[in-house]
């Protein structure tokens, strides 16, 4: 099950920098997760300020 990222997003990026395996990236209003890359460490998680990746 991989994350994915709510529309609570504020595009900050602190997210894309602590994915071990690269899977986050800039969306058009949002940032977004390849679910195909995520291997559910749940980092992202960990460093977004407003909780904004979860769990599928």
């Amino acid at each position: 099950m991989a994350y994915y990222i709510t529309d609570d997003c504020i595009s900050c990026g602190a997210c894309e920098s602590e994915c071990p395996v690269s899977c986050i990236s800039a969306g058009d209003t949002k940032y977004v997760i390849n679910p195909e890359e995520c291997i559910e460490c749940g980092a992202c998680a960990d460093v977004c300020p407003v909780d904004a990746p979860k769990p599928e």
